[in-house]
């Protein structure tokens, strides 16, 4: 079995990871890859949102099916041209990716649909961007609507905050076309969870929760990252509650884009608030979540590869995915800086150590390898993952890996699952 797994992330080489663990005769491949994919399977040197080249790669070596993972190369409809070139691939075509693409269709699809959500308002001037501040008042969030690799989504606690979104998305242009419509949403109170499922245009099967650690600093402060850690299951997301996202948010969705004439294959992610009033979506992503991944995948007990399939066939069922009842523990180690700017190339030290704890993996996330060292290449540069027979257990392992990698600036939260120990407590 020949796949392409699309991206260089975390997430990307968990995916590697699993597809590898699950059959290690299979040839994997991973454009473009990092010094972790590197170790297990072949690097592609073309990037992620180079669709033509991608395709151009797949015409030359013809997979078996491709994996496409970052959000980015599935809003260029990189599953619409492998499709189109004879390739099977998983992931959502171009106007299914458009639930990420673009925050406001998401809020239209969602008000459709009826599903739970913040109220909000779209505005393109930072004058009407004042206006829909003072009429849902401070806290409040601002979001650029299209793709701002994460980092697109202001939550405003203060008036002074409120001036430095408007600044970051008017008059300093930061996130620039993505930036064009601008969402001012009301401020929602509760604990945080992501839900990921499986969907094959109508089935929906979902993922075992988790809990992502959006703000860079212990006990939530902080601006927000990309993600700083993850556990897998998150306790706030009881069965019932998971029942109830099952079916308020996901199949509403699914169903409201199938009538529109999209059909939604591969994973949706909601991303939700767990209000007092019961689960409101925070924002749908159109592809795996990055931390979330590399807690979940360590957890599933069932092969990859035959969900990922079956969802692009239309034959899922639950059937294909059941759970190693361990928790999962992913903490993020990042670059000093990170999210504002970072060093690259700084040399690392310690992964081998790090590799001969039980029950940990080390996710890369921002590496690259020159002359045989593993280097620094990114803002976050890993995700170490270990599971344990309670998520405490599970906590200790995962720490006793980071504390073993060592590189110039490493910063990392010291408190990853925190909210779940407390409320277990």
């Amino acid at each position: 079995m020949k796949i392409l797994v699309v991206g260089n992330g975390g997430r990307e080489h968990a995916i590697v990871w699993k597809l590898k663990k699950d059959d290690p005769s299979a040839q994997v491949f991973c454009a473009p890859g990092n010094a972790g994919t590197a170790a297990i399977a072949e690097n592609v040197a073309v990037p992620a949102d180079d669709v033509a080249a991608l395709v151009a790669w797949a015409r030359e070596n013809r997979p078996d099916f491709t994996v496409v993972g970052p959000e980015v190369p599935l809003c260029l409809g990189l599953v619409d041209e492998l499709e189109a070139a004879g390739f099977a691939a998983f992931g959502p075509v171009r106007s299914a990716a458009r639930i990420e693409g673009s925050k406001s269709f998401a809020k239209e699809v969602m008000a459709a649909a009826q599903v739970p959500t913040a109220r909000a308002r779209v505005v393109r001037s930072e004058a009407e961007a004042r206006d829909a501040v003072s009429e849902f008042g401070v806290p409040v969030v601002l979001k650029a609507d299209g793709l701002a690799a994460g980092k697109g989504v202001m939550v405003c606690l203060s008036q002074d905050d409120v001036e430095t979104a408007l600044r970051d998305l008017f008059s300093d242009n930061r996130f620039g076309a993505a930036a064009s419509e601008v969402l001012v949403e009301e401020f929602l109170e509760g604990e945080e969870a992501s839900i990921l499922a499986f969907v094959d245009g109508e089935t929906v099967v979902p993922l075992a929760s988790a809990q992502d650690h959006k703000r860079l600093l212990d006990a939530d402060e902080g601006p927000n990252t990309g993600g700083m850690g993850a556990y897998s299951p998150a306790p706030v997301v009881t069965d019932d509650m998971l029942a109830v996202v099952e079916s308020q948010v996901l199949r509403p969705v699914v169903a409201e884009l199938s009538r529109r004439g999209i059909s939604y294959k591969g994973v949706l992610y909601a991303g939700l608030m767990l209000t007092a009033t019961g689960p409101k979506v925070l924002e749908f992503n159109c592809r795996f979540g990055d931390p979330e991944t590399q807690a979940i995948l360590p957890r599933l007990a069932t092969p990859l590869l035959p969900a990922l399939q079956a969802c692009r066939a239309g034959t899922l069922s639950p059937d294909l995915v059941a759970w190693d009842p361990r928790p999962a523990v992913c903490v993020v180690m990042v670059s000093g800086g990170y999210p504002g700017s970072y060093r690259k190339g700084i040399a690392v030290e310690g992964l081998d150590e790090a590799a001969t704890l039980p029950d940990a993996t080390v996710f890369h996330a921002g590496t690259a390898k020159r002359g045989g060292v593993v280097t620094t290449d990114g803002g976050r540069v890993f995700g170490v993952t270990a599971l344990g027979e309670t998520l405490k257990d599970a906590v200790a392992a995962a720490y006793r890996a980071v504390v073993k990698i060592k590189f110039d600036g490493a910063f990392y939260r010291s408190d990853i699952a925190w909210r779940a120990l407390a409320r277990k407590d």
